[in-house]
């Protein structure tokens, strides 16, 4: 069975508070995008009799962009893992992932990725787990997975697993996607910044006239990003400069995005080495 998890973007991001758990608390708009990553799971029938014990119940193969760090820590694996848990009739699975979202982009490519094993597990083997349920397990892989179980424009507060769809129509409007091949840390990024309640919700904000939204719609990561990456910032201003009607950072970064009426024709300044996408909203 094969599925295509897409990125999303962040519009305004707004941390509230540190919690006692350690986690913080925010506010975000999550709208899904077009950039999209395969996954691929088939039951490996030939590997049934294996001890559950034994970490190869998932053989896992990637292509496309070089995905760093420990295997076993990929969400994807994690995702089966933490299945396999509640339900131990589970078996062993072949599993390939196409990476095309690039990574510390603030783009939730690996959230996606998280998530939608998740649902591929749950409709592949009939699990029957209710969406709801698949919520919370997918805020256990990651702050921003449990988004990509629902896919669609939402108001998200707590750690990201509160959501509620919102009818956002951005049918006129057309994304332009910069990415300077800069990886930000999400932790290090939490690690800069002071939490603080906003003036003004983002969920009000949200429903104003785009016009507004140049000034009152704020990433809370872009002063600590911007400050040690000047590139990052470039990239923001120069969308205003080539026309968007709202331009800012996605989640810790370091994409940025553009937000650009459909007859605008986008001509960019930006280097060959950049992931520049033009995107349908």
């Amino acid at each position: 069975m094969i599925s295509f998890p897409n990125a999303k973007i962040n519009l305004g991001l707004n941390i509230i508070r540190k919690r006692e758990d350690g986690y913080h608390d925010l506010e975000t708009c999550f709208y899904p995008l077009q950039i999209n990553d395969v996954v691929e799971i088939i039951q490996d029938d030939r590997r049934q009799t294996i001890d559950d014990s034994n970490d190869k119940l998932v053989i896992f193969t990637s292509s496309g962009l070089t995905i760093d760090g420990d295997e076993q820590n990929n969400l994807c694996i994690k995702a089966y893992h933490l299945l396999k848990k509640d339900f131990p009739a589970l078996p062993a699975v072949k599993m390939h992932l196409h990476k095309n979202i690039p990574m510390g982009a603030g783009l939730g490519g690996g959230s996606a990725n998280g998530a939608y094993v998740l649902k591929l597990l749950n409709e592949k083997f009939n699990l029957q787990i209710p969406e709801q349920q698949l919520i919370q397990y997918a805020l256990q892989l990651g702050s921003d997975c449990p988004f990509f179980i629902i896919n669609k424009p939402c108001f998200a507060t707590s750690r990201g697993e509160q959501m509620e769809t919102i009818n956002l129509n951005l049918s006129g409007y057309k994304f332009l996607i910069v990415n300077p091949q800069i990886h930000v840390s999400t932790g290090w990024a939490f690690k800069h910044i002071q939490p603080a309640v906003p003036s003004k919700s983002i969920r009000q904000i949200i429903t104003q006239p785009f016009t507004t939204w140049k000034d009152e719609l704020i990433n809370d990561f872009e002063e600590a990003v911007f400050k040690q990456h000047p590139s990052i910032h470039s990239i923001k201003k120069e969308l205003y400069t080539i026309g968007a009607v709202y331009a800012a950072m996605s989640g810790s970064g370091s994409t940025i995005f553009g937000i650009f009426k459909n007859d605008t024709v986008i001509t960019h300044p930006f280097p060959a080495n950049y992931l520049v996408k033009e995107i349908a909203a």
